[in-house]
């Protein structure tokens, strides 16, 4: 299977979706919105001065935010060229000097030739990559010494579950491929369908791949809500935090680390 080539087109289609959408709020982010949760924010710290590369960037909000928050560097990566083209008008629409790079992260080597004092990627990122261990490496390679690797991601035992939350459907390790036919998780994409191929990948994995290749963990934390409202049935407990309506029983759906090159 082409899974580069088959999830480039589907996100090249949700792409269009996403930046006119509510849940992205481009209106907003324009006018200075801060595109970052309470989650990432104090794990990342202080960011003056710090060069920051975000890999998955999509169409490059959070990139952004880095150069508002006085990066001396904001550079993010994305396999579609949809969301890149989008990137870099949003840069230009909030005068931003972040830049970005298109192709697949495991292509990076071939596109930039630098080191940064962090790396970062976020929620709904690594279910797109085979192999973690290549990740990790890839990571590694483009941290400093001292550099750190923040990652804030939903937690592996929600994606055990039917899209209604009805049952569990999947495997947590990663066993196989799957292959899904879906929408998206923002308004305005109800007629949208696209092909995916993805991946689990259970807390172990992550672990042991980033260990695996000169990273120490130095936080890790488990949070039972997700920051967005992109599953189905959710109910809004607090601003900004959402759990799932017919699970009554406090479960973890985000987990978020960091860790330093050794």
């Amino acid at each position: 299977m082409d899974y580069k080539t088959i999830n480039k087109a589907g996100w090249n289609e949700r792409t269009e979706v996403h930046w006119d959408s509510e849940f992205y709020d481009n209106t907003s982010f324009i006018k200075g919105k801060n595109s970052l949760n309470a989650i990432e924010l104090p794990i990342l710290g202080d960011l003056t001065g710090k060069s920051v590369l975000h890999l998955q960037c999509h169409f490059g909000q959070d990139t952004i935010t880095f150069d508002r928050l006085g990066a001396s560097k904001a550079v993010g990566v994305d396999l579609s060229d949809k969301a890149i083209d989008r990137a870099i008008e949003l840069a230009t629409l909030t005068e931003s000097a972040a830049s970005f790079v298109c192709c697949d992260i495991y292509d990076l080597p071939g596109h930039l030739h630098e080191q940064f004092d962090i790396v970062f990627s976020s929620y709904g990122t690594i279910g797109w990559l085979p192999d973690l261990n290549k990740w990790a490496a890839l990571i590694s390679k483009y941290l400093k010494p001292g550099g750190r690797f923040v990652f804030a991601e939903f937690h592996p035992f929600v994606w055990t579950f039917d899209d209604n939350f009805n049952k569990i459907s999947y495997d947590y390790f990663n066993t196989k491929p799957l292959e899904e036919t879906e929408s998206s998780y923002t308004d305005g994409s109800e007629n949208l369908q696209t092909n995916f191929i993805c991946w689990n990948h259970g807390l172990g994995e992550v672990m042991k791949s980033l260990r695996s290749n000169g990273l120490q963990i130095t936080f890790f934390d488990e949070y039972d809500y997700s920051p967005y409202s992109c599953f189905n049935d959710v109910a809004e407990f607090e601003p900004g935090k959402y759990r799932i309506k017919k699970i009554d029983k406090l479960i973890p759906m985000v987990y978020a680390l960091e860790a330093v090159k050794l």
